[in-house]
């Protein structure tokens, strides 16, 4: 009996997917074809796969009839969504209990299986609100916050600061600046360990705090970064701004564009910049939008490299390596799509 078969670049992709994550006789079978159409003799093919030479002739004689659908099913169609689960994933994305009369903000299988018998006189278990859910690729997991309030000059001052930095003279710099904060109490990040485990990670009890004040060359990626200070205040922005006035001694006008912050634009503030004004010139992002300050992504980094799970005694030595990882890290690339022009 001649085995020879030529497979299309569709069957063959098909019969692959199969031979890899199909049930066991389907895969069987899709390696006696991928095999075949490699030029595999019917010998080969049976001492290979340990395979009966009933199941090579029974797979080739179904391919020849059918082609590849008769050798990989194809995938069931998906069953019908109950009317109640439908019901159910509507009170899960527009309502909470509390539009039910219930005094409780968050839904629960149970509280989903309550307000079934109630309003659609459906008797349904909890275990079987669940299981629909989980089917349909709902989970239980933590939403994440965003802030709610929106600036309503937001288009404004983005346009402001994105034609600034288009225009940027040779002889000016701009930078993004904000603050940071360091405590000794760890932020918590996921990490590798045992099924069935939990991981510690040990807290020091009485929390310290140190912050940090840093700026971000919009041209370059430089970061600047100040002493760290006790209190994030007008003293510590101040304190930053003067060190960026010395440090950056080449540049005949600097832009520091930050957030909203009330100790960014208070008495002490002004009196600085009333010294300095031909120096130092503040621009301020839109309120509510840490997204537009390319800063965080630094942060971020910080935290994730050196301050989630650390085990470091004291605050001290917390902050020498966080000044230490700055250093070694001194230039960020801007990630950022808000802003038009491209950084040099």
């Amino acid at each position: 009996m001649d085995g020879s078969i030529l497979l299309s670049a569709r069957e063959r992709k098909v019969l692959i997917a199969a031979y890899r994550k199909g049930e066991r006789e389907v895969s069987r079978r899709a390696h006696v074809l991928l095999l075949l159409d490699q030029g595999w003799s019917w010998r080969e093919v049976s001492a290979i796969l340990l395979a009966s030479n009933d199941l090579l002739a029974r797979t080739l004689k179904q391919y020849r009839q059918g082609g590849v659908d008769a050798i990989v099913p194809p995938p069931a169609s998906e069953p019908s969504v109950p009317w109640w689960l439908a019901k159910v994933v509507t009170w899960l994305t527009t309502k909470v209990p509390e539009d039910f009369g219930y005094f409780r903000r968050r839904w629960s299988c149970a509280m989903l299986s309550e307000v079934l018998a109630w309003e659609a006189a459906v008797r349904v278990g909890a275990e079987a609100v669940r299981r629909g859910l989980k089917r349909l690729g709902y989970v239980w997991r933590r939403p994440r916050p965003v802030v709610g309030l929106t600036d309503p000059d937001y288009a404004k001052k983005l346009r402001n600061i994105q034609d600034l930095l288009r225009e940027l003279p040779e002889g000016e710099t701009a930078l993004f600046q904000d603050e940071v904060d360091v405590q000794l109490n760890p932020k918590i990040g996921s990490c590798w360990m045992g099924r069935g485990k939990q991981a510690q990670v040990v807290t020091p009890g009485n929390n310290v705090k140190r912050h940090l004040a840093g700026s971000l060359a919009w041209r370059t990626g430089r970061l600047f970064v100040s002493p760290p200070g006790m209190r994030r205040n007008s003293e510590l922005f101040v304190q930053h701004l003067d060190d960026l006035r010395r440090r950056l001694r080449g540049y005949h006008k600097i832009h520091v564009i930050c957030d909203n912050a009330i100790f960014h634009n208070c008495r002490l503030v002004t009196e600085y910049l009333g010294r300095w004004s031909h120096r130092l010139q503040l621009h301020f992002l839109p309120k509510y939008s840490p997204e537009t300050n390319p800063i965080e992504r630094v942060w971020w980094h910080l935290h994730e490299t050196i301050t989630r799970n650390h085990r470091c005694p004291t605050i001290e030595a917390l902050l020498e390596d966080a000044l230490d990882w700055l250093q070694q890290t001194t230039y960020f690339p801007i990630e950022t799509s808000l802003y038009q022009t491209q950084a040099a």
